[in-house]
């Protein structure tokens, strides 16, 4: 079997193998919506670090004890 004619690029993703949408709309594993996860690989490095930014804040929407 050949090489790949370009190398496949790393992209970070707070993916970890849950893929659970919560009531929220929200991944239980990862705090992304389904929109975001599906287009995941098509965003550059500036959209997928700015929802990265934001998973921590949503997390708080599926576990906050209040």
């Amino acid at each position: 079997m050949g090489e790949p004619v370009a190398p496949i690029p790393d992209i970070e993703s707070p993916c970890i193998g849950t893929c659970t949408l919560g009531p929220e709309g929200l991944c239980i594993g990862c705090f992304r919506s389904g929109d975001e996860i599906t287009a995941w690989l098509s965003y550059n490095s500036d959209q997928r670090r700015a929802i990265m930014q934001a998973l921590p804040q949503r997390a708080g929407l599926l576990f906050d004890d209040d």
